[in-house]
């Protein structure tokens, strides 16, 4: 297979203030990751801690096989919203050799309890453990819904237990581990869960604590009696095990997955997972803040693939979308990459290549820097509607796995046409340097403008210039502030915003968890307007 070669100087001026530009971002964006570390404060973790508890990644350590990786995902899941109970942690891991899809609650904040972000962050990991076949493991103690959020959690809440209900139906295993007082919502983890351990004088599961009970019917209860992990492991069935303390309720956890000889269904790594010829800490030169300005992606590709290899589709032709075959740790992977906007070419060349992936039955990355379509009267009368609609027709009915990268702009059309969130791909990346909206901030002020003075003109009426630039500023400055990389992962528009040096490492631990289940392809696309 033909081997990419790097132009890219990294000592360049250019590079050189490219790579601080997008270390400084990351600094950011890493001080935020510790707040969320830090989850409830050092005064409730110590509280935490005096009753013999764990914190929840500690408890997570424990049950993760000794150096094994973890892919972290919504980690700044709403972190947006100064409002929002930002605590908990999800993610793929393995234990005793099965990757699984593992989410902990964290109960020093708000004792775990689970605010709108929460709730959105518990369907993407479901959703993403039942499109890859991952067991489900869920490290329990949690009271429940933010009850002073209700009214934004409790409908799409209820579809977490219908999740779990369906990974069971599709043969995927579900496991609870309980650590402490798990009530309502949180009772119905370990209620709809194939497999329950609960930790003994710590655990607690009910529908209603002794104060409800009491209002509700008039009844004197405790803890214990009413939801104990003694009483659900002899008397209600609710318990399978009972665990001595929070390490044996993990050792059982790891025992129970090692029990279910699990098997993936993928092909499996096939090609040579040779490290890329040229350095990842080059992508950091690879990443501009200032996304006007133009990235070769085959300098990208050229750090991420393994050996460098990639084998191009149509070279000469719709020049501004690279697409090609390669593999990334030993996985085949079908290329879709943004080098410029996109033509009618482009988008062709594109629908083609994703038919052909989907023919092979072999994933696609699609890694997105794209502003959109091309527009214009001479665009317009050449058909980029229809060949647009071509690319998203070919997306939106491709069966095989998608991974997308966003490494810069994602704006408009563009987006979809590049399987965006909304075309369901199995993981969704960005670079601290991307930015996603349905177009630039100054763009769309800019369009307001102008549609705003014509509006004028047509009526008779003098335009107030003082006034339109007040607008514009607001304008652009919401549509940038909603538009950056710690925005849209505050929202879930994303799984994650990584150290572009990292890329090759996550996609292919995303790559490898696909692999949990089949690729198969399909032919059965809606009908292409020619």
């Amino acid at each position: 297979m033909p081997v990419l070669r790097s132009q890219l100087d990294p000592t360049s001026e250019a590079a050189r203030a490219d790579r601080e530009a997008v270390l400084g971002a990351l600094e950011r964006i890493r001080e935020l990751q510790q707040k969320v570390l830090a989850g409830g404060g050092e005064k409730y973790a110590e509280r935490h801690r005096s009753r013999g508890k764990l914190l929840a990644r500690e408890r997570l350590d424990l049950l993760l096989d000794e150096d094994s990786p973890f892919l972290e995902l919504a980690a700044l899941a709403g972190t947006h919203d100064p409002a929002e109970t930002v605590g908990g942690v999800s993610g793929i891991g393995t234990v005793s050799g099965v990757e699984c899809m593992i989410g902990a609650n964290d109960p020093t904040v708000k004792g775990g309890a689970v605010g709108p972000s929460g709730v959105a962050k518990q369907l993407r990991m479901l959703e993403i453990a039942e499109r890859n076949r991952l067991p489900l493991i869920s490290l329990t103690e949690s009271a429940g819904a933010d009850l002073p959020r209700q009214a934004d959690i409790f409908v799409p809440g209820g579809a977490s237990f219908k999740g779990i209900s369906r990974l069971s139906a599709a043969g995927i295993p579900t496991l609870s581990i309980v650590f402490g007082s798990s009530t309502a919502g949180g009772a119905y983890v370990p209620g709809m869960s194939e497999f329950t351990v609960m930790v003994k004088n710590q655990a607690a599961v009910y529908l209603g604590g002794p104060p409800l009970v009491k209002m509700a019917i008039n009844e004197d209860t405790d803890d214990e009696t009413l939801g104990g992990a003694d009483m659900h492991a002899r008397v209600s069935g609710l318990a399978d095990y009972l665990a001595r303390d929070e390490r044996d309720a993990i050792r059982i956890g790891r025992q129970i997955i090692a029990d279910l000889r699990w098997r993936k269904r993928g092909p499996g790594p096939t090609e040579s997972a040779d490290e890329p010829l040229y350095a990842a800490e080059d992508l950091l030169s690879l990443a501009p803040m200032d996304l006007r300005r133009p990235v070769e992606v085959r300098e990208i590709l050229a750090r991420v693939l393994d050996g460098s290899r990639f084998s191009e589709f149509k070279p000469l032709y719709g020049t501004t979308l690279v697409c090609g075959w390669g593999s990334i740790h030993g996985y085949p992977v079908g290329i879709l990459a943004n080098n410029g906007i996109l033509f009618s070419e482009e988008a062709n060349k594109g629908a083609h290549f994703v038919q052909l992936a989907n023919a092979r039955e072999v994933p696609l990355l699609f890694v997105q820097n794209i502003t959109g379509f091309m527009v214009g009267s001479r665009y317009e009368r050449g058909g980029i509607i229809k060949d647009g609609s071509k690319l998203i027709n070919a997306v939106s009915n491709s069966a095989v796995p998608h991974v997308t990268l966003m490494v810069g702009a994602s704006y408009g059309a563009g987006n979809y046409g590049m399987s965006g969130r909304a075309y369901d791909p199995r993981f969704v990346f960005t670079w601290p340097n991307h930015r996603i909206a349905v177009m630039g901030g100054r763009e769309l002020a800019g369009v307001m403008s102008i549609v705003q003075r014509q509006k004028a003109e047509k009526a008779g009426q003098p335009y107030d210039e003082a006034a339109d630039a007040q607008t514009r500023e607001f304008v652009e400055a919401m549509v940038d502030g909603q538009s950056d990389a710690v925005y849209a992962s505050g929202r879930l528009w994303d799984d994650g915003v990584i150290d572009p040096r990292q890329s090759r490492t996550v996609l292919g631990l995303a790559l490898s968890a696909i692999d949990s289940g089949p690729v198969v392809g399909t032919r059965a696309f809606a009908p292409f307007r020619m």
